[in-house]
C-alpha cells in the first residue's frame, strides 16, 4: 500500500538571476511498512524535499499525496493539523518544551487535541525506546540520546501514517548515532511504522532498506538492499 508519493515535485526560489532550482521534477513513491533513507550532500535538494513532504512548505509545482491526502491543498491551519496527526517529525535538534517533563512533551500532540493518550501504546513505545524512567525528568536532565529518544516517542504517539527523520544523529556522538538508528529500525520492524531519514551519512543511509541518492534537486539512484 503506498503510503507517500510526490509527482513531479519542483521547488524554486527567489527570481530572475537569483532564481535557484531546489527541487527539479521528482518522482517518489514510498510504500507503507517501508524503512527508506534519502542521502545527498548539503545543498542537494533533501532537506527542501523533506519540508515538502512534511507539509512544512508547498511546492512551485507538482503534487503530494500522504494517506490519501494532497498536502498541497491545506491552508497553513490544516498543515499544521494533519502534520501533528499524521506525520511524524525528528530534527537533529530536539525541540523539548524545557519547561515540561519527559511524559508531557510525548504527549503533546494529544493534549493539543485533547485526546487522551492509549497508555498501553504510550508503555510501548517509552519501554521500546527505554526511556521509561525518565518520564518526570525536564529535557535538561537527560542527555542528548535521550533527549532524542524522547523526540521519537513524541513523533510516534499519534501513530503517524509517515514518520521523517532530518538527521536525527547529526547532534550526537557515533555510540548514540547507533542506538538511535538502532530504535528506528525497532519502530519500523516492531510497531511498522513508516520511515523516511534525510541524511548526508552514508554508514546511516546503509541502514535503511532502501537508498535514494538525491544531487542537484533530482534523484540518481532509487536502491532497495
Amino acid at each position: 500500500m503506498e503510503i507517500l508519493r510526490c509527482s513531479q515535485v519542483t521547488k524554486i526560489f527567489g527570481k530572475g538571476d537569483n532564481q535557484v532550482t531546489a527541487l527539479d521534477k521528482v518522482d517518489l513513491s514510498v510504500e507503507k511498512g517501508e524503512f527508506a533513507a534519502v542521502i545527498g550532500a548539503s545543498g542537494s535538494g533533501k532537506s527542501t524535499l523533506l519540508h515538502i513532504l512534511g507539509s512544512v512548505d508547498k511546492p512551485t509545482e507538482g503534487t503530494v499525496t500522504v494517506d490519501g491526502v494532497d498536502i498541497g491543498e491545506l491552508n497553513q491551519r490544516e498543515a499544521a493539523i494533519f502534520r501533528r496527526r499524521k506525520v511524524g517529525l525528528i530534527y537533529q535538534f530536539y525541540n523539548l518544551i524545557p519547561t515540561l517533563t519527559v511524559e508531557k512533551n510525548i504527549l503533546m500532540p494529544l493534549l493539543l487535541d485533547k485526546k487522551k493518550p492509549d497508555r498501553e501504546y504510550f508503555d510501548t513505545i517509552v519501554k521500546t525506546l527505554g526511556i521509561e524512567d525518565k518520564l518526570d525528568s525536564l529535557p535538561s536532565q537527560l542527555s542528548g540520546g535521550q533527549q532524542q529518544r524522547a523526540a521519537i516517542a513524541r513523533s510516534l504517539i499519534y501513530r503517524p501514517a509517515i514518520l521523517f527523520a532530518d538527521e536525527p544523529t547529526g547532534n550526537l556522538d557515533r555510540k548514540n548515532s547507533v542506538e538511535i538508528i538502532d530504535l528506528l529500525k525497532l519502530s519500523n520492524r516492531n510497531l511498522k511504522q513508516t520511515i523516511l531519514l534525510i541524511t548526508h551519512d552514508e554508514k546511516v543511509a546503509l541502514e535503511a532498506e532502501r537508498i535514494i541518492t538525491i544531487e542537484d534537486g533530482r534523484i540518481i539512484s532509487d536502491q532497495r538492499r
